[in-house]
This record gives structure tokens, C-alpha cells and sequence, in this order.
């Protein structure tokens, strides 16, 4: 599932990287080398008890570098899952002691029952989905049956997560449970679009985190990890490069950043659904529309909700958007790209045409 990487605003620093995405999503039935569903050995590790902050391993054999290595990997594989959503796998992380996983949405599609690999169990384990919020490209599943022992993950804090720090991402790439690959973060902030073709949800994800780890399919949902053993992301997205025919694009992969993690699965927790996403909205539903040289010029509003911030500003279906605060929109993936970055209450100033005629309206955003 392909989608286009969107520039950042100038006023929010640009950040412009020209390649596409695929989330990391393995499909059994298309991806040569992925695993038969239910054939993945579950991961042999270290078995503790759920205390608030699970408890930490000693170094191994290693001293050193290598030594945190094998620390932080004995500490959180055993919190990393393989889950099983029809003829796709993907990866998942345990949330709490309850049996809540947090993992992708695009890994569980349409599913509502799933199947588990957790590291203490010897069988799969059956799961239901909670609830999904596609615009983030998260979900939460909970567990039918709790096994002694679960393990949840440590969550560290995005406001310290820092370019050049060391990370290691676990997941079920290819089907290959328990895997690990290292790399570093590469970048923070970034703004990301995934496709909605192949499984993608279509999601715009603001402050996401870059990073050199390798991202392959079947790492989706799984864990970034930093070297005092805390997940900081989970890793959604790895870029190909348009030039060599799609083919990977080494060491640029993409993670949802923890305090999104957070905030979405907290509220699914206690609520069953997102009740507040912290996301801007106008309120429309739009389409990409081209110009006189058939080049993308804007979006063409189909649907303005009522009450939503568009209707409010006075914006209606047929008007042409062309521009939020001078920024200029030409395609849907623009504009939620622009919209990403701002906030719920905010105030912008929404360019249109409608008959020809050039319009600028202030807008009150709304939330998604």
C-alpha cells in the first residue's frame, strides 16, 4: 500500500523527503517469504509477573553496547505479539495486565476476532478489537483469556526522544516473530501520509518519528525501542523509493510517536472509542480536483457538515478550497497534511473559489 510523503508547512519548518510509504503490513497470500498464518513459533523469554513497571533484566554475556543490546531485548521482546487478522500479520504491544494490545489499524483491517502469538503462551491466543481509529492508524484488541504472567511494556516519553539516539524496533517482520533490527532516530516531527489502497487507512500522522531501524511488512503495530528498554513509538510505515521501481528504501522507516500511542489507546480503554482525538477538522468531505494543465489545483468540497467549520465559515459544497492560511492546498492529502499540525479551536484563514471568484473566510476548526 503505497502513499506519498506531503511536505511540512514552511511555517512549521519543512521537512521534504521525495519518496513514497508502504506500511509495514504482511500479507500471507501475496508476500513471498511471509509465514503461513499460525505457523510462527512464539517467542521463548523470560517470564515475570505485571507489576506498574516491569521489571528489569540483568545485562547478559555482552558488556557494553552489546550488553544493553541484550538487556533491553530480554526486558521487551516478551511484551512484543504477533497477531494473526485473517491472511495478514502483523505486530502488536501489550498495553496492561488487563490483556489490551496496542497495534495498527491497517494490521487489523476489517477484522473484529484475531488470533495472538504472545511470549508465554505455547498456543495462539484468541482476541477481540476493542476499537480502531483509522485516522491515526491505531487500534486496540484485548485478549478473551489473560495468560499468567502477560507482560505489558514500559512507555517512555516523546518529549525525550532525541535525533541520534539508539533504537532497536521488535516485531513479526515476514512473518518472523520476534524479530529485531537497530538503528537510530533519524528525525522527529514528521508529517507522513499513508495510502488507502492495498489495506492503508489513508491516515495523515503528524510528529511522527523517523528512524534507521529496519521496517519491513509484518513489523507494523510492533515496538521502537530506546535503550532503557521503553517503547517510543510504534512503527506504521517504510519508505520505497519511486526511482528504483518501489524497491525498499534502506534505513527511512516511520514510528507513531508514544504520546499519541497514549492518548488514542487510553481513550479506547476507558471509553471504547476516541472521544477526543486532539485532531483539527474542517468538516467536510472533499476530492481532488485539476486544473487547465490537469495538475492537482485544489479540493473540491462534496459535503459540509453541518455545524462543522466550514459550514459555520460559510463554505458549502461546489466551492473549490485552494488554501488554509496562504499555505496552498492541492489535493485531499494537502489538505490533511495541513490540518495535522494544527488544533481544535484554532483560527485559520480558509481560500476558496466558487464561480470563479476568489474567497477568504476565517475558520474555527473543528475536531475530527
Amino acid at each position: 500500500m503505497d502513499a506519498s510523503l506531503p511536505s511540512r508547512r514552511r511555517r512549521r519548518h519543512a521537512h521534504r523527503v521525495p519518496l513514497s510509504l508502504t506500511a509495514a503490513l504482511c500479507v500471507v497470500a501475496l508476500a513471498g517469504g511471509c509465514s503461513t498464518p499460525g505457523t510462527a513459533a512464539p517467542v521463548a523469554a523470560e517470564r515475570a509477573a505485571h507489576p506498574a513497571r516491569p521489571a528489569q533484566a540483568t545485562p547478559g554475556s555482552g558488556t557494553g553496547l552489546q550488553g544493553d543490546y541484550e538487556t533491553v531485548i530480554r526486558n521487551v521482546l516478551p511484551s512484543v505479539v504477533q497477531i494473526e487478522a485473517g491472511n495478514s500479520l502483523g505486530s502488536g504491544v501489550i498495553y496492561d495486565g488487563q490483556g489490551h494490545i496496542v497495534t495498527n489499524a491497517h494490521v487489523i483491517g476489517g477484522g473484529r476476532t484475531l488470533t495472538v502469538t504472545v511470549a508465554n503462551s505455547e498456543q495462539p491466543l484468541r482476541a477481540r478489537l476493542v476499537s480502531s481509529f483509522p485516522e491515526q492508524d491505531l487500534a486496540v484488541i484485548k485478549l478473551d483469556a489473560v495468560p499468567r504472567g502477560l507482560k505489558p511494556a514500559t512507555f517512555g516519553d516523546t518529549a525525550k526522544v532525541a535525533v541520534g539516539q539508539i533504537v532497536l524496533a521488535m516485531g513479526s517482520p515476514l512473518g518472523l516473530s520476534s524479530s529485531v533490527t537497530e538503528g537510530i532516530v533519524s528525525a522527529v516531527g514528521r508529517t507522513v501520509s499513508e495510502g488507502g489502497a492495498g489495506g492503508g487507512t489513508g491516515a495523515t500522522i503528524a510528529n511522527m518519528v523517523q528512524t534507521s531501524a529496519a521496517i519491513n511488512p509484518g513489523n507494523s503495530g510492533g515496538a521502537l525501542v530506546n535503550l532503557d528498554s521503553e517503547v517510543i513509538g510504534i512503527p506504521t510505515l517504510a519508505a520505497t523509493d519511486p526511482e528504483l521501481g518501489n524497491g525498499a528504501a534502506p534505513g527511512i522507516g516511520f514510528a507513531i510517536p508514544v504520546s499519541m500511542v497514549r492518548t488514542v489507546a487510553d481513550q479506547i480503554i476507558e471509553h471504547g472509542r476516541v472521544v477526543d482525538s486532539g485532531r483539527a477538522a474542517l468538516g467536510i468531505t472533499g476530492r481532488t480536483v485539476v486544473g487547465p494543465e490537469f495538475q492537482p489545483a485544489g479540493v473540491a468540497v462534496v459535503t459540509a457538515r453541518k455545524g462543522g467549520a466550514a459550514a459555520e465559515a460559510g463554505i458549502r459544497a461546489g466551492d473549490i478550497i485552494t488554501a488554509i492560511d496562504r499555505t496552498r492546498v492541492t489535493t485531499i492529502a494537502s489538505l490533511s497534511e495541513i490540518l495535522a499540525s494544527d488544533k481544535p479551536g484554532q483560527r485559520v484563514k480558509v481560500t476558496f473559489t466558487r464561480g470563479g471568484a476568489t474567497r477568504t473566510v476565517e475558520a474555527t476548526l473543528g475536531e475530527m
